[in-house]
């Protein structure tokens, strides 16, 4: 259902032209879209309302979880999507501890609206004991593919989630690479979450953990195809 969701925000951002929009558009690789889920996490720059907003639609399954703690590692706060017809499953749980042990905001939201929940206020009032939220005003209701519910969640994703303020020791132009991929035209691409500072085209860098040098010849961000900025 994650992927549906960032549909709707895709859509309600106007990030991708309702033409052009397919089911699960963030799902790139072939085996996710064959299978119908998330293996790869893949970010997305999306700008409403004049706020700027930056998601990463992560995997949901156990077996992806390093996935997911590299994601979460690189953000403020999680959208914590439970499938009103599953109710909490186990992965859900454990990546709940993750975000909470990184101190994120934790946005409750139960998904599948638009069909028969059977014992919804009981799964609702589970939510808001694991999570230590309030059962009415803060787990949002919604249908990731009716679109109901969902641009109220966007908005608390602003109201609730604070600008960037992550810092780090170091340098003041510092980042996090949470993921990388290599492409066979412009090399090796690095998906950073930046702290401090800028990063400009053909600025030198060095990577601390392995005391390497290097310069970087583009940097962009994700719209979600690779935008040059500049």
């Amino acid at each position: 259902g994650k992927s549906t969701l960032a549909d709707r925000f895709l859509e309600i951002t106007k990030t991708i032209p309702p033409e052009k929009l397919q089911p699960q558009y963030l799902d790139r690789l072939s085996l996710e879209r064959e299978r119908g889920i998330t293996i790869k996490m893949q970010p997305v720059h999306m700008v409403w309302k004049d706020y700027a907003l930056n998601l990463i639609d992560t995997p949901g399954h156990i077996d992806f979880s390093y996935e997911v703690s590299r994601a979460l590692a690189a953000v403020e706060g999680a959208i914590l999507l439970v499938d009103g017809t599953q109710g909490i499953q186990a992965q859900t749980l454990a990546h709940l501890e993750i975000a909470k042990e990184l101190n994120l905001i934790i946005i409750p939201a139960v998904n599948k609206i638009d069909i028969q929940i059977p014992n919804l206020d009981s799964l609702i009032d589970d939510i808001s004991k694991i999570v230590e939220v309030d059962a009415v005003e803060d787990i949002y209701l919604i249908s990731g593919k009716t679109g109901e519910g969902v641009e109220k969640l966007l908005r608390a994703v602003i109201d609730k989630i604070p600008s960037s303020s992550k810092s780090v020791s170091g340098p003041s132009e510092s980042a996090l690479i949470f993921d990388s991929h290599f492409d066979s035209y412009k090399g090796v691409i690095a998906h950073t979450r930046v702290f401090g500072g800028k990063f400009n085209a053909f600025q030198n860098l060095y990577l601390k953990s392995n005391n390497y040098e290097f310069k970087s010849v583009e940097v962009g961000i994700f719209s979600p195809d690779l935008k040059k900025t500049g």
